[in-house]
């Protein structure tokens, strides 16, 4: 009896502690979301709520300018580069000269990926490759009379060629191989694709994991910089490790075969502009990722990743991530123990989710 009490003056204390928290909330939103000079005064008082990103943001900029002199494997301001050159090619009419702007840094980026140690190992290869055949292509249609353009062709034309001429130029639409894969079965794929938490006791094959990042990897990318990267746990020490660490894989942890965590990296960008980019690039590639898997066999369960303080020290510490490196999802994977339930997930209705051609008033 005395134990009951007990518990029923703890509840009543919680409830009151909580009523007091939301009414404090309430009156810090209203003063906080009126305008954007409160917003910053309230992210004043409240500094530590988003100072990982912030940091995140500053420390991605600077690593970005300081990747500039040094040899790696992927060169982003090169992919960038190369994009909007693509971009270039493929506008229609053509233009005779165009990327006067920054066709020169281009090609001194192109000469610095060229130029990495001989003792480094894991260079993108299919990533000079692209440099290549799109330069080339660029020089090949351009001007020759434009000094600008001119300067840089003669900078390119003394460059060593890395490899035989390629095609990894823009092209045609026509050129594509046309799919055979039906909405039906596309519809068949999504309305079937279900979290799974439960899993058999079976390890995945790294080979199957490989094979749906490939797919993964066709996925959109503003840039084609791909600012993501998927760390995959398979040793069974490791993934309880990881796993264990968030509160959405709370109570099935234990018997994930396969723990993935997509990190986004924001030394990608030069610029605040485009610090949603890692989350909404690495957001594409994990759907593709998710249906990937479910065409070989094996499903998947996203696990929330929100941005609570403690989480993300424990998990920085645990995977030694660098200041601008942000975990963005983790993906729970393997074989679907066929006991396990799934939730039915009813959707949103379609009205509920599109409109066409409406402005908010």
């Amino acid at each position: 009896m005395k134990r009951l009490k007990r518990l029923a003056k703890r509840l009543l204390a919680i409830r009151f502690i909580r009523r007091i928290y939301n009414g404090v909330t309430r009156v810090m939103l209203a003063f906080g979301g009126s305008n954007r000079v409160t917003a910053t005064v309230y992210s004043w008082l409240g500094w530590f709520t988003h100072n990982r990103e912030q940091y995140a943001v500053l420390s991605g900029r600077r690593a970005y300018y300081r990747n500039l002199g040094k040899p790696r494997p992927s060169h982003v301001e090169l992919r960038r580069n190369i994009h909007r050159l693509e971009k270039g090619l493929l506008m229609q009419p053509a233009r005779d000269a165009f990327a006067r702007d920054y066709i020169g840094e281009t090609v001194e980026f192109y000469s610095r990926a060229l130029s990495r140690p001989d003792s480094m190992v894991g260079i993108d290869l299919g990533e000079i490759q692209w440099a290549h055949d799109v330069l080339a292509r660029f020089f090949s249609v351009t001007s020759t009379i434009d000094s600008v353009i001119a300067k840089a062709r003669a900078d390119y034309a003394a460059l060593p060629v890395p490899s035989s001429p390629g095609d990894l130029y823009p092209k045609p639409v026509s050129k594509l191989e046309k799919t055979d894969i039906t909405y039906d079965q596309m519809l068949h794929l999504a309305l079937n694709r279900r979290s799974v938490r439960w899993f058999l006791d079976k390890p995945v094959s790294r080979d199957l994991i490989d094979k749906a990042m490939v797919v993964a990897r066709q996925s959109p990318s503003a840039c084609n910089r791909l600012p993501y990267e998927f760390l995959v746990f398979d040793d069974p020490e490791m993934v309880a490790k990881v796993a264990g660490i968030p509160f959405g894989a709370s109570g099935y942890s234990h018997q994930i075969p396969t723990v993935i965590v997509i990190k986004g990296d924001l030394s990608s960008y030069f610029s605040p502009r485009d610090r949603h980019i890692p989350y909404i690039d690495a957001s594409l590639a994990a759907m593709s990722f998710i249906f990937a898997l479910e065409t070989l066999g094996l499903s998947a369960s996203p696990i929330n990743w929100p941005d609570f303080e403690p989480l993300e020290a424990k998990m920085a510490k645990t995977l030694h991530l660098k200041p601008y490196e942000r975990v963005i999802m983790l993906l729970a994977v393997g074989y679907a123990d066929p006991k396990g339930a799934v939730g039915s997930s009813r959707k949103k209705d379609l009205d509920t989710l599109r409109r066409y051609n409406a402005l908010e008033i």
